[in-house]
């Protein structure tokens, strides 16, 4: 990157530079002339000066120059006015040079910042660019956060100096040499007070900031370091909590604190100095004209109006130092922060960017062999991870690779993956050094899995798919509004050095799939998933989930089919207790209160959870049925019988997954709460209160809790304060609430709670695995199986996956790697959160998934069992960080070495 912020600044905006800075020159002629006319104006029309006479009068707008050589050259006599007519003729014109600076400052502010704006967005572009040719083992000695942090953060300051670099000393010295002049031509003794101040200032206040700068520098570096702490405790939450380290965290984030506050606390007395002794010199001046200037007027050497035009013209020009003097301060700032990220963003080893370089067309199939030739590995600590190791391996060759604890198998398949360089040696395909072919080629004719897995925080299908999304395949057209935006886009981006790829664009890789577009695609999704044994998974994420109506119409329109038919297979294998269903007109005793209450799911916030208490409406219904004082002494018993048999257990004791009304970090909150309620009456309880206490009783369950708190009267009083919540429900709360209609779909409930329409009976332990597997067998008959499982494809995997299982994950990430269908599959333990069944199912899967129609990738997996190796062609085993046996399982066991020994 190149070194020096001016230089680049320059380089990438020179025309527009030049274009300013001639705009700022011309707008120092309005400006010289608006301090000329303070003076014309009092020594003129005010104190009467060449009106001395009654009736006189003056030219106005008379052009005349003295040329040399030719004397006095008149062009326009201008027009005769009065005294009181030339007073408003020079005001108006004052008004005019107002309007006319002030547009000129309009446009030279917004100019200079929509050029700062397209400076910062191409240095944001190239630093995440540099980011992305990164060699990937750079990526183990850096942390994520500091490197977000700079791209964001540290660069935001760049993009404000930037519009400023070269138009604000130009402006802001050419407005300062404006005043000077004007007061130097007013009075030279004047002049020179001023000049000597300003001189003053231009010397001593910059090198006092150098401080400043100083101290800058290390508020920045220690904020940056802040950031990457705080981002690895948040990666390493889980550690925190195992290990009870909490409060060194704690302790660790307070010493860094106190070290920026003291950074902090020293530029601020600093910086606030140099203002102190700044605005003392620019107020010491009008003191000195005051009073030299007035002793002058005194002394008949100076006039009145001419006083007054040198203290307007002096009252502009703090400004404009002030403001060069910062922007030199900003200046020497920006350009430290420049060469910070400079110095982070320059890596030995940057990927060239032909390697990366955008490729539509098809790369071709690799048919080379692809081999190690005397390969050497080593880890950052410099340990030897592979010892001169030379291994091929043939296209349509599957080769397990077996490795002792010090192996080296999974350095050679990281290798293979171009994820670490060599240390000596090479990876080849055929003759081409690997490294030196271009990510067009590798990235989607080979694959890679291993057990590190990283998800982005998207959708399943999203993630899926990532590894198909090579480049924009299929041109968007844009209409009317919106070709007027993309011609937009594609100019700024031209005009900030991005590249103009319309994200729009569908940059699903079809045929690699082996799809022919988006309507086959799904069958191609659903035999990876089925190959890694996650379509159930998924499944049970689209049943868990809700839906979008509009999306999946065929599923909305077949709920009453769906239900219909779980009514049918219950009662043909006779369980037809295991779901309770809603009826409009009856109490669900296996429901909750609070869902027999609504009798619908709440499609907004305004009736959810603790907020239903809460709502004015939906308590005068409970008052109305004589519900409310009944519902808050049924919340009083369950606090207290909660409390009683909770309160000393452990929070992660597996009692409290039985408890459905506080959780245990809210068990305290209501011991506290039922002291402060303890003898008093119903009607002292406050609003607030109460909501707290009656929530509990609609979580409640009977034949679940055991309470004996739910009588058939209470029942029949809840059914009938359903009806009256629906009778008299106000506007405003029509769209809070979709009720349950068994003919129709309720998009704001889960898809299965759509197929159960009720609830599953408490009576039975194995019922919601028995309804689970009977869904599952009535959506494949129904033909409603792929409907569902792309419900579940919807489902967001949270922040690197986090709200899947490890091995939902790893399982993901093989299904990635197969949909691609490449001709090189390397696998790095990609399956080791699973047992091992689990594994060799997988492995036999993804193995003939792999060669279906006709298709023959080269399959190369560091296995985590030996005894899988009898599924492969060949079998690699490595110790030590070398090749010692190389053959077929049946070759290498009958020569009793170490794989032997590593099998048995």
């Amino acid at each position: 990157m190149e070194p020096s912020l001016a230089r680049y600044i320059w380089t990438h905006t020179r025309k527009q530079q030049l274009w300013i800075v001639m705009i700022v020159v011309l707008s120092m002629i309005p400006y010289f002339m608006s301090f000329d006319l303070p003076k014309l104006i009092v020594n003129g029309p005010i104190q009467g000066g060449g009106f001395e006479q009654p009736g006189a009068t003056q030219p106005f707008m008379k052009l005349h120059y003295d040329i040399p050589f030719i004397g006095d050259v008149q062009f326009f006599d201008g027009f005769q006015l009065g005294r009181e007519a030339t007073l408003f003729a020079l005001s108006m014109v004052f008004l005019l040079l107002v309007v006319v600076n002030g547009l000129f400052k309009l446009y030279i502010n917004t100019y200079k910042g929509r050029l700062g704006e397209r400076m910062l967005r191409r240095i944001r572009f190239e630093l995440v660019d540099r980011v992305l040719r990164f060699p990937p083992f750079y990526f183990k000695r850096v942390k994520s956060a500091e490197v977000a942090t700079m791209v964001k953060d540290e660069v935001e300051p760049l993009g404000g100096f930037i519009g400023d670099a070269f138009i604000q000393p130009v402006l802001l010295g050419g407005q300062a040499l404006t005043a000077m002049l004007f007061i130097m031509v007013q009075n030279f003794w004047l002049g020179m007070i001023a000049a000597v101040i300003v001189g003053i200032q231009i010397i001593l206040i910059p090198r006092m900031r150098r401080r400043l700068i100083v101290l800058s520098r290390e508020r920045q570096l220690t904020a940056r370091a802040l950031s990457g702490r705080v981002g690895e405790i948040v990666d390493g939450i889980g550690a925190v909590h195992i290990h009870d380290t909490s409060n060194y965290e704690r302790a660790d984030i307070a010493a860094r604190l106190g070290r920026i506050f003291k950074i902090r606390y020293d530029l601020y007395q600093w910086k606030f100095m140099v203002k102190f002794l700044n605005n003392f010199l620019a107020q010491i001046t009008p003191f000195l004209f005051y009073m030299i200037g007035g002793y002058l007027v005194i002394q008949g050497r100076l006039d009145v109006g001419q006083l007054v035009a040198v203290i307007s013209a002096y009252k502009d020009l703090p400004g404009p130092m002030k403001e060069l003097i910062d922007w030199d301060q900003a200046r020497q700032d920006v350009q430290v922060k420049y060469q910070q990220v400079v110095e982070q963003f320059t890596v030995d080893g940057l990927i060239p960017p032909q390697i990366e370089a955008l490729t539509i067309e098809d790369p071709g199939r690799m048919t080379n062999s692809l081999s190690a030739v005397s390969l050497s590995m080593t880890d950052d600590g410099g340990a030897m991870l592979l010892d001169r190791v030379s291994l091929q391996v043939k296209p349509g060759e599957t080769l397990a690779l077996v490795s002792s604890a010090t192996g080296g198998a999974e350095a050679l398949a990281e290798a293979f993956a171009r994820l670490n360089r060599p240390e000596n040696g090479r990876v080849v395909s055929g003759t081409d050094d690997l490294l030196e072919l271009p990510e067009a080629v590798t990235g989607r004719r080979m694959s890679y899995s291993s057990s590190d897995v990283f998800l982005f925080h998207a959708s399943l299908r999203e993630n899926l798919l990532y590894g198909l999304k090579h480049a924009p395949l299929t041109p968007v057209t844009y209409d009317g509004a919106a070709a007027v935006q993309r011609r937009w886009d594609v100019d700024e981006a031209s005009r900030s050095g991005n590249p103009d790829f319309d994200i729009s664009s569908d940059w699903i890789d079809y045929a690699s799939a082996g799809a022919t577009g988006p309507q086959d695609l799904f069958e191609a999704v659903r035999r990876v998933l089925d190959a890694v044994l996650l379509s159930r998974d998924i499944l049970d994420l689209g049943l868990r989930s809700s839906v979008d109506v509009t999306r999946h119409t065929e599923l909305a329109g077949r709920i009453v089919e769906l239900r219909a038919a779980l009514r049918s297979r219950l009662e043909q294998e006779g369980l037809s207790g295991l779901v309770v269903p809603f009826e409009p007109g009856a109490y669900n005793k296996e429901a909750t209160i609070g869902e027999n209450l609504l009798f619908g799911a709440a499609a907004g916030t305004e009736l959810a959870d603790r907020a239903l208490a809460a709502n004015p409406y939906f308590a005068s219904v409970l008052r109305q049925g004589g519900l409310d004082r009944t519902l808050y002494e049924m919340g009083l018993e369950i606090a207290e019988q909660a409390i009683e048999l909770f309160a000393d257990l452990p929070p992660d004791h597996p009692f409290f997954q039985q408890l459905a009304f506080m959780t245990p970090e809210e068990i305290p909150a209501y011991e506290t709460l039922l002291q402060r309620l303890k003898n008093r009456p119903y009607e002292a309880v406050s609003e607030s209160d109460r909501a707290m206490i009656v929530t509990l009783s609609f979580a409640y369950i009977e034949p679940r809790h055991r309470f004996g708190l739910l009588t058939e009267e209470l029942m029949g009083k809840i059914v009938a304060a359903r009806s009256r919540f629906y009778e008299n429900l106000p506007p405003e709360l029509q769209n809070a609430i979709e009720r349950y209609d068994p003919a129709k779909y309720i998009a704001a409930a889960t898809v299965m709670d759509n197929v159960l329409f009720g609830r599953v009976g408490n009576n039975h332990p194995d019922a919601p695995e028995r309804i689970r597997s009977i869904v599952y067998d009535i959506l494949d008959k129904l033909g409603l199986y792929n409907e569902v499982l792309d419900v579940g494809l919807d489902f967001n995997v949270g922040s690197g996956g986090r709200r899947l299982t490890g091995g939902q994950r790893q399982k993901l990430d093989v299904a990635r790697a197969l949909l691609k269908r490449p001709d090189f599959l390397i696998m790095n333990r990609p399956l080791s959160a699973l047992d091992q069944r689990m594994q060799e199912q997988v492995l036999r899967n993804v193995l003939e998934e792999a060669r279906r129609d006709g298709h023959s990738p080269a399959i190369v997996w560091v296995v985590t069992n030996p005894s899988m190796g009898m599924m492969f062609d060949r079998v690699a085993v490595f110790d030590a960080g070398q090749l010692v046996e190389d053959g077929t399982h049946e070759t290498l066991l009958a020569r009793n070495g170490i794989f032997k020994e590593l099998l048995s």
